[in-house]
């Protein structure tokens, strides 16, 4: 403990009434930034194109909502057998979609030509008309998604 020993300390270079008051007062020399009273857009650069106007103009909208994932009646058709059950699962098994590439997004069946084959569709997939009323003809059922009671 009696070893240690402070460093010096430097010597601060101010006048008599505190530092940072003297001379030019750490604004340099002349110009708007020198006044008193200044105050200057932060994004004024100068004159220049500013950083806004620099970058890329993104036109039109975006959703942030993710899109659903597709498949078609004639894929069903063709990948799945006689009263085989349809759902995010089995699609997923049968190689339609990745497993991470469903998450978050729906499926939706589309597509309006004939099914030969009887097949049951989870309620956790959505539908088109055309491609309802193409699995119905052929004999295949739709599990209803229950309502929302008020």
């Amino acid at each position: 403990m009696h070893t240690l020993k402070l460093k010096k300390r430097k010597k601060r270079k101010s006048i008599g009434r505190g530092g940072k008051k003297g001379t030019y007062s750490g604004r340099g020399n002349k110009g708007q930034k020198a006044r008193s009273g200044v105050s200057i857009d932060p994004l004024f650069e100068g004159g220049r194109s500013s950083l806004v106007d620099r970058l890329k103009k993104i036109r039109g909208f975006k959703s942030i909502k993710a899109k659903n994932l597709i498949v078609d009646v004639i894929e069903l058709d063709q990948k799945f057998k006689d009263s085989d059950l349809v759902s995010r699962e089995t699609l997923i098994k049968k190689s339609f979609f990745d497993k991470m590439e469903t998450q978050g997004r729906k499926i939706k069946i589309l597509g309006n030509s004939p099914v030969k084959i009887k097949l049951k569709i989870s309620r956790d997939i959505l539908i088109s008309a055309a491609a309802r009323k193409a699995i119905e003809t052929a004999g295949g059922e739709i599990q209803e998604v229950p309502e929302k009671i008020k």
